[in-house]
């Protein structure tokens, strides 16, 4: 069992997982993104090492009221209902009661019900929402892709270890859906607006809103 769920129950059928594990955090992960976490929190120690020994996704859900690490006294959780699967690609004991992790997002869903076990852990019923369909970058945007690309040219000459590289490929520059959720990442936006930019259907007009964006700030014109 994964903190009280049964392990074939948060296994996937083509479009739906049961009692998936969910890990609020104040953050928004995109499919294709890298999320490192240190776990410390007793609620959630157990179930990383149960999913990194399955190899079982749980999913990373935006907080919209609370704090990522509960506190005496504190009010209720609160998330948004659309979030990201996590695969955890690598896994660390570095002392005990703490764990390092380094996570992929690979695939957005929505909440259908959710339920709070009695030591903390959120559990949910979730549909998986389709993933973006590939579309060319178009020419007005080009420079978007063009900026991220140098950023990643940048990282790579420096010698960046691939560990501490803050986006992985495959790289896809050419594709509407990739660039976009990479800025996403990158830009230091609100994290409710990322979660907007998150739940948009069209990645071309995510990549519109993010083009805006980084012609606003000068970072790509």
């Amino acid at each position: 069992m994964i903190a009280g769920v049964t392990l074939g129950s948060v296994l996937a059928t083509a479009l739906t997982l049961q009692s998936l594990p969910l890990f609020p955090l104040g953050t928004v992960l995109f499919p294709g993104g890298v999320l490192p976490l240190r776990i410390f929190e007793v609620r959630y120690l157990d179930m990383i090492s149960r999913c990194h020994r399955a190899g079982a996704p749980f999913g990373v859900v935006a907080l919209t009221q609370g704090q990522e690490v509960r506190q005496p006294g504190a009010g209720p959780e609160a998330f948004a209902a659309m979030g990201t699967l996590a695969d955890i690609a690598s896994f660390e004991q570095t002392q005990p009661g703490l764990l390092t992790i380094r996570t992929t997002g690979t695939q957005r869903f929505r909440i259908r019900s959710r339920e709070q076990l009695r030591h903390g852990l959120w559990v949910a019923d979730v549909e998986q929402v389709e993933a973006d369909k590939p579309v060319p970058v178009p020419e007005d945007l080009r420079h978007a892709a063009s900026a991220l690309a140098r950023l990643v040219r940048t990282l790579t000459d420096k010698g960046t270890p691939r560990e501490q590289m803050p986006l992985q490929g495959p790289w896809q520059f050419d594709d509407c859906g990739w660039v976009a959720n990479r800025w996403c990442e990158l830009l230091p936006l609100p994290a409710a607006l990322k979660q907007r930019m998150l739940e948009l259907d069209n990645p071309l007009v995510r990549l519109e809103l993010v083009g805006d964006l980084l012609a606003r700030t000068g970072i790509a014109t």
